[in-house]
């Protein structure tokens, strides 16, 4: 792998073990020619997926975006990154083995909002304000609303 501090082809594994509720493989990694330290992550990935955005412009699914997504809702909130970490895997995990390649944003969206609700509320209104681009007090509630609304219809659905 490569190192990221100066470029060099050549770096050593120094420890591995599994990470994320043995979801991953987390590697510590040395460079020997600059000494930098660095830490991998190894996961499976079931299929490439794609993310079709509102504009209908196609990306490949990035999982590090959708880390920073979560982080940015839940800054300065009591939630622990290992429960973060969990609920990434698992949204990636069930849109890997949805059988389908193209993933709407909105899919994903819904899903993130969905993990927010059972992590943190303030963070889950966080990421709906943004998610549905809020202007009015109004959206907040109507949102909430609606959300709670289209989750329980999804739980009683699959009782």
């Amino acid at each position: 792998m490569r190192c990221p501090f100066c470029g060099s082809e050549d770096t050593q594994v120094k420890d591995s073990r599994p990470a994320e509720d043995n979801t991953s493989i987390r590697r510590r990694r040395i460079c020997p020619d600059c000494g930098g330290r660095f830490t991998t992550y190894e996961r499976v990935q079931l299929r490439e997926l794609m993310v079709i955005k509102k504009s209908g412009r196609k990306l490949p699914f990035d999982r590090e975006k959708l880390v920073r997504s979560f982080e940015i809702a839940l800054r300065k909130r009591p939630v622990d990154r290992d429960r973060i970490e969990r609920a990434v895997s698992g949204i990636a995990r069930r849109l890997e083995s949805s059988g389908e390649t193209e993933i709407p944003s909105e899919e994903i969206g819904l899903q993130v909002l969905e993990a927010l609700k059972s992590l943190d509320d303030v963070a889950f209104v966080r990421y709906a304000s943004v998610y549905r681009d809020f202007s009015h007090a109004e959206d907040f509630e109507n949102v909430i609303a609606e959300i709670n609304a289209k989750i329980a219809r999804d739980t009683d659905a699959g009782a």
